[in-house]
Parts: structure tokens; C-alpha cells; sequence
């Protein structure tokens, strides 16, 4: 087989294919795969343990897999569809998982996120996912406004079980939709799907300790049920090898020294059977990875339990109140579909170097009631382009300035010029700029959103140089210089704790950056003015003052424009869309892995439901940038040699 470099030469799509809303298209991803030398029952295996995310993602499957001794096994996957929550009672449910692992390590609802179960397992050749999936698309259509919202939930606790059951009536109607689906699987993708028969419930607590009944039932009262949701139908598939096996996540890597044992990758999860363990010694287990298929002997230490779900592969998802909801990623699900998890090869946002991947969680794209008149209301948030001192390293000012403070560049990708400082050119130390090609990169985005006919009404930005020169540059693409001023908004500048020294950056007041030719808005107050800002200020403190933030910049645009465009920093784009989708915030440990992620001008998009105050992310109208490294060239040691 060719090397992976030289197959990925011979791909060179203009342009990759859109999916339909909610459904994942393996077609032209499929073709590409055979017209690299690709059999198609690997190519079509690749796809659909990768969620059909994208050609390079099933490569990647297929390469990591390449020693895997099922790699060939015709036995297909198991689906399952699920209704799952959404929005505030979304929130409430993540709540009380994160509440009740505290209380009751042993809950095993644990294993699988909140849902109400529409079908048993069943099993679909690879060949048939793409019509299993228009397959409840369509059904979800004829659904669509039929649908009973709101969906009547009844808290029940037992001895040993607490969970919230759909009223019977209510539950009947759902039952039929379930049958509906199950018939148009079976017409379109030739596959028997047996609908749910017993009570529809989402199940909250199981097989847990008698004594852990009083708090976790105080914890499931706290649940307000009564919050509004949109129930979203959404499709999984697992491997029916590992479905009886305990799911390990992989903690730390490790370097086989024995033929017969299985190398770790940080991230990576393991399958293991009780039956296989009579091979293993003590503080070992028999396992096999997910991320290879291989199978071997692992230390024990070096894993921790997971949950079933972590290693599920999303199809698809389809809302029955605001229309059908891109299957933009697909991939493992993990994390109770609240966190960042391993992909489908697998796990985004997403350069991962232990070459699996990462994934963002199944996106559900939110459009407004039609009943209502009103734009949708979109909030845009992007981060800010290349920056100096990444690229020339941190003495940049040292080469580009002269004894008398005169800036002279020496390099293209260095701007012409530079605003002047105040406080002398020593400022850029902690302020600095972006590139030329930063700057390009912020006018692609421009161009990209004027060429998709999208409409920003305000522009915000953090105070920091390098994202009000990004800012600058995206209205420059959309051909808004001039006409649209961008808001410096200190309240979005990241989080403090990063900044080196024991003061913030001294910023160049609006004045001055307006006089330096930049759009700036020089009449706009401030939520969060300068002065309230700290030095190493707590995490939880920067969350909610970029959650504040957030909130008061979309209410003070409420009813004078329906989209915000924010430019800020890569911890932006997590810090200001979590909560305003109704999630708690991540742990910091878990919010700095997924900010390293985020690449320059790395751009999502939320939208609100109808006028609820709840808001989802969605597929941004834009296609991602992506570029690669061109480190300095110098001729004379290159070319001049003896």
C-alpha cells in the first residue's frame, strides 16, 4: 500500500460536498476512498466508524487499523435511536450526572447519557447506514409538527431505580413514531428494527447502593422537568464485539516491552472482557484498543473506567420543532455528549498528537419557530489571526526596532507598519500584532461570510491589538470598512492568569487605534471596563465574566440586529457559547485541552430557539481555514554551499 503521504497527493477536491441537514453522506467520500486503491468494504467500514465526518478521518481509521485483525470481518454494527434532551432541561439532566457521580460512584445510568430509549438494538450492513439515515430523516419530516411538545415527564423512584416516564398517552404517540421509522428502515435500508414496547422513560439512577437513595432522589427532585426542551431524535452505532466489555479509558501511554502486549495511547479506549482475563497477571488486563483493534496485555494503572457511550459513533440527528440538524462531525460520543471526546477511528475541534483525532460533540443546529416573523438571532464567535510573536518568536521586537524606538521590518510576513504607542514599542511586548498573513487570513473569513450572503449587524472584539486587527480585517472582507465599527469590549479578553508579569497589557485606547486607520467604534462604553479586570484572576471568574459579557452584548443588540460577530481569543469560542447553551462549564483542566485545540481564526456559530433564551451551536456559513507551516528560508545556507 502507498505510503499515507503520497495517497493523500492524489485527493485534490475543490471543494468538500455539503450534507443534507441531519443526515451523514458517504457517496463522494466513498468514491475518493476507491479511487485511492481503497477495497470498498474497508473504504465503506472506514466511513462508518467515523461517523462519514470526511475522507481524511476515514484514512486515518484505516491507517491506524491497518494491523487490526477484524479489519476485514463483514459483521456490521449495531444502531440504536434515542430521543435526547436539549436546552435547559438538557442542563438540568448534566447537573444532576454531575451531582449524582459525587454522590453514587456506581449509578450505572452513568454509562449511557440522558435519553429515551425508541428502539432495541439492531444491526445495519455498512453499505446501508447513508439510506438507515435518510431513512429517519424522512420519517422525522412527517413527523414534524406532530410531534407532542411540550413532552410530560413524571418523576418515579423505587428502591433501586429513579427515573422520568413519558405520560402513557403521550407516550403512545411516540411509540408510533418509533413504528414509522422502523418501517421506512426496513424499506430504505433493508434492516428490522423492533420499536421500544415498554414504559418510554429517561432513566436517571439504577443498581445503586440502598443507602444513596435519600440524596440521589433529593437530587433528581431538584430536576425541574417543567423546563423547555427540544427532543431531538439522534442515531449511535457500537461495535457488537465490545458491546458485554467494560469500557477503560487509556490515562497515560505506554511502550510494549513483551510481544504480547498492547501499546497505550493517551486518549485511546480499551475493551475488556472478564472472560479474557485468565491470560493476564496481577495488576494487568487483556484488552483491545479502540484506536487500533489490536489486542494485548496493558498495566492496569494505566487506565481508568468509562462510560459505554464514549466510544458510540453519532449518525445523525434530526430536531422535530426546528428542522433537521447537520450531521457536520460525527464520531465517537464520549464525555455524555457534553465534552470533547476520542473520535469514531476514531475523536475537535483538532490536532491531536497522538494521531487520533478529536472530535467536536454531536452539533445540534437550532433554526427558529416559523411561526415566528423574527430573524433568527446569531452569535458569531471567532478568534483572532496569526500573531507576531508565535511566529518570530518572542525577541521580534528586539530585530524589527532600532536604537531611536523606529519600526523596520524583516520579514514579508511583517507588517509595513505599526501603530504607535504611548508607552513606547516595549507595549507590544504583552499587546503584539498579526502577521500579513494573519491579516489575510481575517479578510478570507470577510470574503467568505459577504460570498455566503451573511449579514453581521455588530462587531466585538477583545482590547487586545491583535483582535481588533483581526476584526478590522473581516469587515475589510465584507467590504464594511468604514461602515461598521468594531466595539472593544474589555470583558472578552482571556483569561487574565495567562498574561506573564504582574500587570495587564497596557491596550491602545479607540482614539488611538482610530487614528491608526482602524474601524473602531470610539463612542462605545464598555460592559466590563478595563479597571475591573485582575491579574490572575480565579477561573470560575473568568468564565462567568465571559458568560456576563456575552449575555449583556447579545441583550444590547436584541432588537437593533439579529447577528453578533465576536473577535477574540481561542478560550473565547468555549468560554462564550457553553453556558449561553444552557451547560455548566467544564472543569479548567478540560477547558485548557480544548482551547489548545482551536486554531487561528477558528470560527463557531450559535443560534437562539425562536425567542427562548436558549441557544445551540450550529454549522457556521463558512468552510474552515486551514494552512500549513513555512518556516524561514534562508538562500545563502541553503543554496551556497561548498
Amino acid at each position: 500500500m502507498a505510503a499515507k503521504e503520497d495517497l493523500y497527493t492524489k485527493v485534490t477536491p475543490r471543494r468538500q460536498r455539503q450534507n443534507r441537514p441531519g443526515t451523514v453522506k458517504h457517496g463522494s467520500n466513498l468514491d475518493v476512498l476507491l479511487s485511492m486503491g481503497f477495497a470498498k468494504t474497508r473504504a465503506l467500514k472506514a466511513l462508518v466508524s467515523t461517523g462519514g465526518r470526511n475522507v481524511q478521518a476515514a484514512c486515518d481509521w484505516l491507517f491506524s487499523h491497518v494491523d487490526d485483525p477484524f479489519l476485514d470481518d463483514p459483521l456490521p454494527r449495531e444502531y440504536v435511536l434515542y430521543l435526547r434532551p436539549s436546552g435547559p432541561l438538557l442542563h438540568q439532566l448534566s447537573h444532576f450526572w454531575e451531582q449524582s457521580r459525587i454522590t453514587c460512584a456506581k449509578n450505572k445510568a452513568h454509562n449511557i447519557f440522558p435519553h429515551i430509549t425508541l428502539c432495541q438494538f439492531f444491526m445495519c450492513a455498512d453499505g446501508k447506514v447513508e439510506a438507515l439515515c435518510e431513512a429517519l430523516q424522512a420519517t422525522v419530516s412527517r413527523w414534524r409538527g406532530r410531534f407532542p411538545a411540550p413532552l410530560p415527564l413524571e418523576l418515579y423512584t423505587s428502591s433501586n431505580f429513579i427515573g422520568l416516564f413519558v405520560e402513557e398517552h403521550i407516550a403512545e404517540v411516540i411509540k408510533t413514531f418509533a413504528a414509522d421509522f422502523a418501517t421506512e428502515a426496513e424499506t430504505k435500508a433493508d434492516v428490522h428494527v423492533e420499536p421500544h414496547k415498554k414504559q418510554l422513560h429517561v432513566t436517571l439512577a439504577y443498581h445503586f447502593q440502598t443507602n444513596h437513595l435519600a440524596a440521589l432522589e433529593k437530587l433528581a427532585k431538584g430536576v425541574d422537568i417543567s423546563l423547555g426542551c427540544d427532543w431531538l431524535a439522534v442515531l449511535f452505532s457500537r461495535d457488537i464485539r465490545f458491546a458485554n466489555h467494560e469500557t477503560l479509558r487509556v490515562m497515560y501511554p505506554y511502550v510494549p516491552q513483551n510481544e504480547d502486549e498492547l501499546e497505550l495511547v493517551s486518549g485511546d479506549f480499551i475493551f475488556m472482557s472478564p472472560l479474557e482475563q485468565g491470560s493476564a497477571s496481577e495488576g494487568w488486563v487483556y484488552g483491545t484498543s479502540l484506536g487500533s483493534g489490536m489486542s494485548g496485555l496493558l498495566p492496569e494503572n494505566y487506565v481508568s473506567r468509562a462510560d459505554e457511550c464514549d466510544t458510540w459513533v453519532f449518525h445523525g440527528s434530526h430536531s422535530f420543532l426546528h428542522g433537521a440538524l447537520p450531521s457536520n462531525t460525527g464520531g465517537a460520543v464520549g464525555g455524555l455528549l457534553f465534552d470533547g471526546q476520542l473520535d469514531g477511528r476514531l475523536l475537535d475541534d483538532h490536532l491531536d498528537p497522538t494521531g487520533l483525532g478529536v472530535l467536536c460533540p454531536p452539533v445540534q443546529t437550532m433554526t427558529p419557530s416559523c411561526q415566528s416573523g423574527l430573524a433568527k438571532r446569531r452569535l458569531f464567535v471567532c478568534r483572532h489571526g496569526e500573531r507576531m510573536d508565535v511566529v518570530f518568536g518572542k525577541h521580534w521586537i528586539t530585530q524589527c526596532f532600532d536604537a531611536k524606538g523606529r519600526y523596520i521590518r524583516s520579514n514579508l510576513n511583517m507588517p509595513l507598519s505599526l501603530p504607535a504607542r504611548t508607552g513606547g514599542f516595549r507595549e507590544y511586548d504583552k499587546d503584539c500584532p498579526i502577521t500579513v498573513f494573519g491579516s489575510t487570513q481575517a479578510r478570507l473569513v470577510g470574503e467568505a461570510l459577504q460570498e455566503s450572503h451573511t449579514v453581521i449587524d455588530f462587531v466585538y472584539c477583545s482590547p487586545s491589538l491583535r483582535c481588533v486587527q483581526t476584526a478590522h480585517n473581516i469587515l475589510r472582507g465584507l467590504q464594511l470598512e468604514g461602515q461598521t465599527k468594531v466595539r472593544v469590549e474589555p470583558g472578552l479578553f482571556e483569561w487574565t492568569k495567562w498574561v506573564a508579569g504582574t500587570t495587564l497589557p497596557a491596550w491602545i485606547p479607540p482614539a488611538e487605534l482610530a487614528a491608526a486607520n482602524l474601524s473602531v467604534d470610539t463612542t462605545y462604553r464598555p460592559h466590563i471596563p478595563i479597571s475591573k479586570l485582575v491579574v490572575s484572576e480565579p477561573y470560575d471568574s473568568y468564565i462567568s465574566r465571559s458568560f456576563q459579557v456575552t449575555r449583556e452584548i447579545m441583550a444590547e443588540c436584541k432588537n437593533l440586529g439579529s447577528t453578533v460577530l465576536i473577535v477574540a481569543h481561542a478560550s473565547s469560542l468555549e468560554a462564550c457559547t457553553r453556558q449561553m447553551q444552557g451547560l455548566s462549564p467544564q472543569n479548567s483542566k478540560d477547558f485548557v485541552q480544548v482551547v489548545r485545540k482551536i486554531p487561528y481564526l477558528g470560527f463557531c456559530a450559535c443560534e437562539e430557539m425562536g425567542e427562548t433564551g436558549v441557544w445551540q451551536l450550529t454549522d457556521p456559513p463558512i468552510l474552515p481555514l486551514t494552512h500549513g507551516p513555512n518556516h524561514s528560508f534562508n538562500w545563502r545556507e541553503t543554496l551556497l554551499q561548498d
